[in-house]
């Protein structure tokens, strides 16, 4: 039985190439990154050699799957047309930075309607965004929604949010990331393998588990419900290992992509701990 596509994100200090190294070193075969610095708003143009780098170290690699995470910066659900429209330009961009680098994946969080905005004004910018978006977007990128904690006006806390914004946008182009400390902190308990199942029953009804394209696999710190998101170590936050051990063992999930966005510490070895310890759970050590 092949393994599964199981890694972390990789930082890309002194280069894009480097966080392939990085993903090997640490016994990944699926990989995470930002194609530029996730702080700013812009970033020098994707070189040929870089783009060149950046494949050949991922086609020499054993890496079966990578994705790329947009900006923090980028608010697509902001009622601030100056930021919206600036959030607009920087998604387009990082998705052209993707078809260069032939990353089919690019993860985003669904924005904050801040000031108090209602929900449903937001999820319709969000919409209104991507439709803009997708008339000059490229081939080949697939945009994963994320689900968040919900923390201020963060959209994306509830299934709902997310079948409303795919509901509205083409199925070939979309799909869902699945985080689970965002998932817990939000209110859905995922510490049980009875919880587990409860939950992804409850996504499968809302909005469809064939929707899953990815999942970011961290343990809270905090508990079910409190809608803070703190990333901690697998097994040693507030979900436990037996949620991990139910979606790692979840059939149905075999063949998607997961990867860790655990605290790094000094070096990339938490990574290696905390992959040995998922492969653990379904045997494959």
């Amino acid at each position: 039985m092949t393994r599964q596509l199981l890694g972390a994100h990789m930082s890309i200090a002194g280069g894009l190439d480097k966080a392939v190294e990085r993903g090997v070193r640490a016994g990944c075969t699926a990989l995470q990154i930002f194609t530029k610095n996730a702080s700013q708003w812009r970033a020098k143009p994707l070189g040929d050699e870089a783009v060149r780098l950046f494949r050949k170290a991922f086609d020499e690699s054993d890496l079966g799957a990578v994705a790329a995470h947009d900006s923090y910066l980028i608010n697509l659900a902001s009622p601030d047309e100056g930021l919206w429209r600036k959030s607009i330009e920087a998604f387009g961009e990082e998705m052209r930075r993707c078809a260069l680098l032939q990353v089919p994946l690019l993860v985003m969080h669904p924005g904050c309607p801040r000031d108090g905005g209602a929900e449903e004004d937001g999820l319709r910018r969000v919409i209104g965004a991507f439709l803009e978006i997708l008339e000059t977007a490229p081939e080949g990128v697939k945009i994963l929604v994320e689900n968040t904690a919900g923390q201020g006006s963060c959209l994306g806390h509830r299934f709902e949010h997310l079948r409303a914004i795919l509901a509205s946008l083409p199925a070939e182009r979309f799909g869902v990331c699945f985080d689970t400390c965002h998932a817990f902190a939000a209110g859905y308990d995922l510490s049980t393998f009875a919880g587990y199942e409860q939950v992804m029953a409850e996504f499968d009804r809302v909005v469809g588990i064939e929707r899953i394209e990815l999942f970011h696999l961290n343990d809270c710190k905090k508990g079910c419900g409190s809608r803070v998101d703190r990333h901690e170590h697998i097994g040693a936050g507030a979900i436990g290992r037996q949620g991990f051990q139910a979606l790692m063992g979840d059939e149905r999930f075999r063949d998607i992509p997961k990867v860790l966005e655990t605290p790094k510490g000094d070096s990339d070895e938490m990574d290696e701990i905390n992959l040995a310890l998922l492969r653990n759970l379904t045997g494959e050590n």
